[in-house]
This record gives structure tokens, sequence and C-alpha cells, in this order.
């Protein structure tokens, strides 16, 4: 409720600039959505999603998360999902499109050969198993604090990471990556 106050002073004139995500925060939020696959040019638009679901937070009523970096790291590793099936949908439309018009996509993007297998890879698993590898590998998020965001048990968790860790190691032996 703070931070509704300090913004609506800040429409009364006040030069008051209060962010409900410290720096180090949104380094993390830019860290979580890149790493899950967003473009670039959708990070600040990511970023603001994450400002915007920690406003209306406390515009309802509700407690502050207790740790508001875990909390601002699983909404952005959400809208990351979010985001792919978004992209998974429009690729299926755009395939239907060219299976129609007969057209064939050009594919010729430089990108190394490791983080594209990585990129495929994470692309390959199931969501809940990228949420909790992103979360824990490149958010740097203890098992015990994705737990406790996701509302699932610690040893969930554990066994989503496994299973993800392993998976994806799989597919980079496979595509002789590693």
């Amino acid at each position: 409720m703070a931070v509704l106050r300090r913004m609506a002073r800040r429409g009364q004139g006040d030069e008051v600039r209060d962010d409900p995500l410290d720096a180090a925060q949104e380094r993390r939020v830019r860290a979580v959505l890149a790493l899950g696959g967003v473009p670039q040019a959708d990070l600040p638009d990511g970023v603001q999603q994450v400002r915007l679901r920690l406003l209306e937070r406390a515009a309802d009523g509700r407690e502050a998360p207790r740790d508001v970096s875990a909390w601002a790291a699983v909404v952005a590793s959400n809208l990351a999902m979010d985001w792919h099936r978004a992209k998974r949908r429009q690729e299926r439309v755009g395939e239907r499109l060219a299976s129609l018009r007969q057209l064939e996509h050009p594919s010729g993007e430089d990108t190394s050969v490791l983080s594209l297998a990585v990129a495929q890879g994470l692309d390959e698993l199931p969501d809940a198993q990228r949420q909790v590898l992103v979360l824990r590998f490149y958010a740097d998020l203890p098992v015990r604090s994705i737990a406790e965001e996701l509302g699932v048990p610690e040893g969930t968790v554990k066994s989503r990471l496994h299973t993800a860790v392993r998976a994806l190691r799989a597919r980079l032996h496979e595509d002789e990556v590693v």
C-alpha cells in the first residue's frame, strides 16, 4: 500500500519515482525472460508486466510477497511460458498458411551451435520442467524458494529438475554438441 501512496503523490506533482522493482530485481527479471526464450525486443514489455502484477497485487490489498525477487522471477518465468505458448500458436497458424500458399520458410540465422542446441532443448521440455530449470539455474533460486513460489513440494521441484537436466543432457549428446 505504501507503494500506491507514493505513486499517488507522484501524480500530485511530486517528482517521486518509486519503482516496485529495484535494479537488481529488474536485471533478474530480464535474465529470466531472456533465458526463457523471450526475444530482446520484448524484454521491456515483460519487465513492465511483472511491475504491473506487483502493483495490482498491492492495489487488491494482498500483502507483499515475502521475497519480491523470487516472486518476480517466478512471474517472469510464467510470462516466458505464456510467450512460448503464444509463439507456438502463431507458428501453427503460420505453418497452415504457408502450406496453403506453398511457401518455403528461409532458415538462416547465424547462431552458435551450442546456444541453438540448448535453446531447442529447452523448447522441447515440458513447461513445468523448463520453468524449474530456468528458475534454478538461470534465476539462481534455491529449490525451497521455487517450491514455495510455485506452490509445490520441494521433492516435486527436485524431480522436475532431475528429469529436465537429464533430458537436456541427452539432447545435447544426441546432437553431438557436447
